[in-house]
């Protein structure tokens, strides 16, 4: 039989009953544009993690305060909210680590803020000035923390663009906020300090926005904030990416001498570099991914079934048509080739739509600020891939059912 009497007679049968084969489309369209979606949402959630780590700084190394959490042990205990860093430790690293680039001790909590009748709960960081250098910040308008600011215990901030719209309206420029006044409660204290500079917008939402932080020197944090000397982080910037593994271990190393600590596992710090977060954050993201896309495959073998469904139902209905094609000459072959390819076209035609929906959701999801997603040629060709084997797969059965059709009992069949 020639390919294009082959390809006449899909069209005539498929669309002998259009409702039907719409149908059994619709399910390989919903099921393609799922797959299509879900792994665009999760591909684009793995490069925005990504990118914000690395816009943090790719060389950076982090020390917590309190014990590591090693094999076969539980939470570690009281890991970011001990109290054993202190300043000294931070001066110890820029005296004695080599090829480190700047070094940021920190102290960190999440407070009340006020100004003009207008509040938000964000976190307020105490820093010093290399804060900027370390963790790659600009400054919009303004200044940022000065040592002056550290050495007078100033009262002043630096405020992240999330934090001037939530304060002080949407509508307000950088400039106009520069020289107002925040009140910051803490639980057992509240101070005013005054606005000397706003930062450039970094994106991202949720706890660790850059965007969302106050800044104030930190010996103010210090004093006012926390009540002690303890520090709640180090942030460590190595000159190069080559460096960092280097670094952290030579940091682990002076750390370990500093706190008097022979037995490594009972450290009452911990360590961690941006490449290990970035590796970590794709390894969970990916298999994120990976769920979504299994989950958006049930649907596509839903489809599938429909598909088969459809295609056996089609064999009954032209059982006659077939006994009489065999009685004039057509092979089992010509009839198993007729109907699977007919099942083929139903899934390509799905398949085809079901790219271009999700395509155009995922876009969408991403133009009105929905989510971030990713379209990536891998999903695309997996889609299509998938779609193909499923007619091929549930396709075969009925021609092979009506391959096998006896001439004389169908052209008996009523």
């Amino acid at each position: 039989m020639a390919i294009i009497d082959i390809l006449e007679e899909t069209y005539f049968a498929l669309s002998a009953n259009k409702a039907r084969s719409g149908l059994t489309i619709l399910g390989i369209v919903i099921g393609i544009g799922s797959v299509i979606v879900l792994m665009a949402i999760g591909q684009g959630a793995q490069s925005s993690i990504q990118s914000r780590i690395q816009s943090i700084g790719s060389n950076m190394i982090t020390v917590s305060p309190g014990a590591q959490r090693g094999v076969g042990m539980m939470v570690s205990s009281g890991r970011g909210s001990a109290k054993t860093l202190k300043l000294s430790d931070a001066e110890a690293i820029a005296a004695q680590v080599d090829s480190v680039k700047a070094v940021s001790p920190e102290v960190s909590g999440r407070y009340q803020l006020t100004a003009k009748g207008l509040n938000t709960n964000t976190q307020v960081v105490g820093v010093t000035p290399a804060y900027v250098e370390v963790k790659s910040l600009e400054i919009d308008d303004g200044s940022f923390i000065t040592d002056q600011n550290n050495s007078n215990t100033a009262k002043v901030a630096v405020i992240g663009p999330t934090v001037r719209d939530d304060l002080f309206g949407e509508n307000v420029d950088s400039s106009e906020v520069v020289g107002q006044k925040i009140r910051i409660k803490s639980s057992n204290s509240s101070i005013e300090v005054t606005v000397v500079g706003v930062t450039k917008a970094k994106g991202g939402t949720g706890f660790g926005s850059q965007d969302d932080m106050v800044f104030v020197p930190l010996s103010t944090a210090q004093r006012f904030l926390s009540g002690n000397q303890y520090l709640t982080s180090i942030a460590v910037s190595a000159e190069s990416a080559q460096t960092t593994s280097i670094v952290q271990e030579d940091v682990t190393t002076l750390f370990l001498s500093l706190h008097n600590i022979s037995d490594p596992t009972k450290a009452d710090f911990s360590t961690i570099n941006q490449a290990d977060i970035a590796e970590t954050a794709s390894s969970v993201t990916s298999t994120l991914t990976n769920l979504l896309a299994a989950v958006a495959g049930i649907s596509l073998v839903v489809g599938g079934i429909g598909i088969m469904n459809m295609m056996l139902t089609t064999v009954t209905e032209r059982t006659k048509e077939i006994g009489l094609r065999k009685s004039i000459g057509a092979k089992g072959r010509d009839i198993s080739i007729q109907f699977l390819i007919e099942a083929v076209t139903l899934t390509f035609l799905g398949g085809l739509t079901g790219v271009v929906l999700g395509w155009v959701v995922s876009y969408g999801m991403t133009y009105f600020n929905i989510t971030q997603t990713k379209v990536s040629l891998s999903s695309v060709l997996l889609a299509f891939s998938v779609s193909a084997a499923i007619g091929i797969i549930f396709g075969y059965y009925p021609a092979r059912r009506a391959a096998k059709l006896s001439p004389i009992d169908a052209l008996r069949y009523e």
